[in-house]
């Protein structure tokens, strides 16, 4: 049997577990046991999400790095902590042209085209127009809207 066939049929055979079986495995891999009221469809997912970064190797380095930084409240270098001007309370992330150096170019496939911009001091440039936000160039590439870093993964 393959390693895929391995990991298929591990997770496949999660929905045969009965609850105290999968609360049971959520203990073994999180060391603690599942929050009260989660259902069943939730501790299959945590359970095949383990699974599967056991087998392929789960978050980067950088990832885990990020997470931790965003879960503390720390800011990066890429991410700038900003209040909301709609509600005042909120906070959001959002990458700034300051925050990405001017040169960098980012690239993003869409509908088997490749879209280039690159970062300026100014913005953005795409197809030789100067944007100020990535969001507004995310919504020229796909006509709808788009969180711009999002799009472009950042």
């Amino acid at each position: 049997m393959s390693a895929q066939s391995k990991l298929e049929a591990e997770i496949g055979g999660l929905v045969d577990l009965s609850r105290s079986e999968l609360v049971t495995r959520w203990h073994r891999i999180y060391r603690c046991p599942p929050p009260k009221g989660v259902k069943r469809a939730l501790l299959e997912r945590a359970i095949a999400w383990h699974v599967q970064a056991r087998h392929f190797g789960g978050l980067s380095p950088v990832i885990k790095r990020r997470l931790r930084e965003v879960a503390g409240g720390g800011s990066t270098d890429r991410l700038a902590r900003t209040n909301s001007q709609t509600t005042g309370a909120r906070s959001r992330f959002s990458i700034s042209p300051s925050s990405l150096a001017p040169g960098t170019r980012l690239i993003r496939q869409w509908h088997g085209r490749n879209h280039c911009v690159d970062v300026i001091e100014e913005g953005f440039v795409f197809e030789g127009k100067t944007y100020l936000s990535l969001s507004a160039i995310a919504r020229e590439i796909t006509c709808a809207r788009w969180s711009g870093p999002r799009f472009f993964g950042l």
